[in-house]
């Protein structure tokens, strides 16, 4: 069986051929014997010892490693080498990277070891393309799995080795522009929560325009600073469902993947646009937002929706507000799970928070200064979506 992809390089005219897994590469499972696996005989040597998570993370280079092993461990495990392509089996199904540097391997990684006619990295991009579909076809047991027997008979379309080599360092560089943008957006982002924390602790203070120092800060509570809204939808179907999150307001049905039943809204709160809105219930993700996207929606009655007063520019209030975490501290523990403490705060107490507030006009020098770092960090996330999609597009049309 011989196919062509819808996209090529023009100096490649050969059919791919299709080839069982076992075909092309050297197939062997990881290995760590000893039970329990935690004994600390075996760790911190100067082995690196690579874990399902490490490959996960990879995005397809793997250099990284949490765990280390000493002799003892090695000799109950199993070492690769560099450029051997590490594929997850368990839990977490079909994820790969290539070692960058040798390591040992537990039993829930199998490593490839390519033939001379195939070229790893382009093994490695297939691999992704198929991960999705080997995660759909693994055994659900009690957990999650595949095994050796089920990638010995995998198909893939292979090119002749140049062709692999040529899609393959192409692909790279779409990937290397990734990781650039991906590493600016982070970097971004750690200055903005840097340079908030400075500002808002006043170890940076702006200077009105003819030069002179602004006014010392004054000591304010937030009910002062803000006054409930209570208006409630009386009407059906014509508002849009929102929701506030962690990062931002978005519409239910986009973010649950799912429809949200709104034929009658009688009750829900209506939330227009420059409004506070939180859930004083449900604090945990620090889900305190100032609606600047949508003209007018309506959400949980459970909500508060707040408007700003005079004396704080909504500008200023939602990076404030937003980022001090001063409800997610002055909230009450309410419920604790394996790994989240859900808080809830009292509105009384809300109220009488006592806060520091710059005067209106450093107010919006803070607002404006936060407003320019976001425009430039919307501006790399919209750059780094292109580049992914872009990739996702290529990815559909390179390979059979």
């Amino acid at each position: 069986m011989s196919k062509i992809p819808k996209l090529r390089f023009k100096e490649f005219s050969e059919n791919w051929e299709e080839k069982k897994l076992s075909q092309f590469s050297k197939i062997e499972r990881g290995k760590f014997t000893p039970r329990p696996r935690n004994n600390p005989i075996y760790y911190n040597g100067n082995i690196p010892f690579v874990q399902t998570s490490d490959v996960v993370k990879s995005k397809g280079r793997i250099n990284l490693f949490t765990q280390t092993l000493n002799n003892k461990g090695l000799q109950v495990s199993k070492l690769f080498t560099k450029g051997t392509i590490l594929i997850t089996i368990a839990a977490n199904i079909g994820y790969s990277g290539i070692l960058e540097i040798d390591m040992a391997c537990p039993d829930s990684l199998i490593g490839l070891t390519c033939d001379d006619e195939t070229y790893n990295v382009f093994l490695n991009y297939l691999l992704e393309i198929e991960q999705p579909k080997m995660d759909y076809l693994a055994i659900d047991n009690a957990q999650k799995n595949i095994n050796i027997d089920f990638l010995k008979p995998y198909k893939f379309q292979l090119p002749m080795l140049e062709e692999q080599k040529k899609i393959a360092s192409f692909l790279t560089s779409i990937d290397k522009k990734i990781e650039q943008l991906s590493k600016k957006e982070s970097l971004l982002k750690e200055y903005k929560k840097g340079v908030m924390q400075k500002l808002f602790n006043q170890e940076i203070r702006f200077k009105a325009d003819d030069g002179s120092e602004f006014c010392d800060w004054e000591e304010v509570k937030l009910g002062k600073l803000l006054k409930e809204s209570k208006v409630k939808s009386t009407s059906s179907g014509q508002y849009e469902v929102l929701s506030s999150t962690k990062d931002n307001i978005v519409l239910q049905s986009e973010y649950f993947n799912r429809e949200i039943a709104s034929k009658d809204n009688t009750g829900y709160k209506i939330l227009k646009v420059n409004q506070l809105v939180f859930s004083p219930q449900n604090l945990w993700m620090g889900n305190i937002n100032v609606n600047t996207k949508y003209n007018v929606g309506i959400v949980s009655p459970s909500y508060k929706i707040y408007d700003f007063k005079q004396n704080l520019l909504v500008g200023y209030g939602k990076y404030f507000l937003k980022t001090s975490r001063m409800m997610y501290e002055y909230g009450q523990a309410s419920e604790q799970g394996a790994s989240v403490v859900r808080r809830s705060l009292n509105i009384d107490l809300f109220n009488s928070i006592k806060v520091s507030l710059p005067c209106v006009k450093e107010q919006n020098k803070i607002a404006n200064f936060l407003s320019s770092i976001d425009t430039k960090l919307e501006q790399v996330q919209k750059q780094l979506e292109q580049a992914k999609e872009f990739k996702k597009a290529l990815l559909q049309q390179m390979f059979v």
